[in-house]
């Protein structure tokens, strides 16, 4: 019986990977201009992490969680976003002590999710993340916006739509609370069994139901908008604000409510507008999240941060028809004919590798023309031929593959010819 992946993953082979390595490059040059550094949490974590963090009433505590127990009657569970485990990771290394204020960190690795496969989505998939934790500036909440905006159009995409909207605070989202309950109470029989459950637990979560989303009362259901107390509502003035200072265009959209109960304040999705990408056209989300660091034991921290799908973002880059660099470029290929010349190749391969170049040969024992069509396909700048006269008189042949220049090189000299 053949073992086959399982289903919800993805094999990135070589000649896919390239395009991978180049996008979390590019992430990583980014969040470095804007002074932002990485960290690294373990791919799994304690369910209550996820449970306490993400919410009981989020569809991925509730329904796409892969957890378990280990041997010694743990529960744990493969992450399902970063955020909850970047928040631990603050409090529990006391971050918020740190001289330099905020703290500003990125993430790229694997997340975990149950769900129903699609295009573009997977049950292990990658995530690239930021979190900026310590600050209530709005400015920190524009700026966050602006990495991700920033990071989409450094790696070539043009048709994206920013939306945002406010949540309000605590005092903001108790009156809409009230607000939506009045209103979908009389109804909500109507609605899915998860909306039911919602409905007193967190209604604003209706909103974000996809089974339901066509229903009357969702296009008439209170705006958070009408009801954001004065802080709330100069706050979102005041996000705008430096949005618009930095020339970044927006859609402000009273139904944006994200699918995580952490969310208060700013929330934000950036979409594609690409001809043929999908119905799903999300492509990040974020927001403001104070009281989660309190909710994990630390001090009364406030932050905010997004998370985007690699995934998502190549077909997004596809969609556009955007060139995704290949970073194969090779210095040379080594072809050796005859046997003192294959065995020189041993070492000389080693040493040209040491001094950093790119270097192949052939060990499959190919004709002098294969070995030519080799190179070609692996992108060699050069082909060194060296035969067994030519090792006696220590010179080798250099052809230029892009060129078809060809000359001989002393075979001492033959590192500094291959950089010219």
């Amino acid at each position: 019986m053949t073992i086959q992946i399982p289903r919800g993953t993805q094999d990135i082979l070589p000649g896919e990977v390239e395009k991978w390595q180049w996008i979390e490059e590019t992430a990583k040059k980014i969040c470095q201009l804007y002074q932002y550094q990485e960290i690294r949490t373990p791919i799994f974590e304690q369910t209550e992490l996820f449970q306490r963090g993400v919410g009981d009433t989020t569809d991925i505590v509730q329904k796409e969680m892969y957890s378990f127990q280990d041997r010694g009657g743990r529960d744990l569970t493969l992450r399902p976003e970063g955020t909850a485990a970047i928040v631990r990771s603050f409090t529990e290394n006391k971050m918020f002590g740190l001289p330099n204020q905020p703290v500003k960190l990125y993430y790229l690795g694997p997340m975990f999710r149950y769900e129903r496969p699609q295009s573009g989505r997977y049950r292990q998939f990658v995530q690239f993340g930021v979190e900026a934790l310590g600050s209530m500036d709005p400015a920190i909440d524009a700026e966050v916006i602006a990495l991700a905006m920033e990071f989409y159009r450094s790696l070539g995409l043009k048709r994206l739509k920013l939306v945002i909207n406010s949540l309000g605070d605590r005092e903001s989202r108790k009156a809409h609370r009230n607000a939506l309950i009045q209103h979908f109470q009389p109804r909500i029989n109507d609605f899915c069994s998860d909306c039911q459950e919602r409905l007193e637990k967190n209604p604003l979560r209706i909103l974000d139901c996809k089974k339901d989303r066509e229903h009357e009362l969702m296009a008439s259901a209170p705006s958070i908008l009408d009801f954001l107390n004065d802080d709330s509502s100069t706050y979102f003035k005041q996000v705008q604000h430096y949005l618009n200072a930095m020339n970044i265009e927006f859609v402000v959209d009273p139904t944006l409510v994200r699918g995580l109960d952490y969310y208060n304040h700013t929330a934000f999705e950036i979409m594609s507008e690409a001809e043929g990408f999908g119905a799903i056209t999300t492509l990040c989300g974020g927001g403001r999240y104070n009281g989660l660091v309190k909710e994990m034991g630390g001090p009364d921290t406030p932050g905010i941060g997004f998370a985007l799908s690699i995934e998502r973002l190549i077909q997004a880059l596809e969609a556009e028809a955007v060139p995704m660099e290949n970073n194969k470029q090779m210095n040379a290929y080594i072809i050796a004919l005859g046997e003192k010349a294959k065995d020189y190749s041993v070492a000389l391969l080693q040493n040209l590798r040491r001094d950093g170049l790119s270097v192949e040969r052939d060990y499959m024992d190919r004709k002098l023309k294969a070995q030519f069509k080799a190179a070609e396909r692996l992108g060699a700048q050069y082909a060194v031929i060296i035969g067994d006269d030519e090792l006696s008189s220590g010179v080798a042949t250099v052809k230029n593959l892009v060129t078809g220049e060809q000359k001989e090189m002393a075979l001492e000299n033959l590192k500094e010819g291959l950089l010219d």
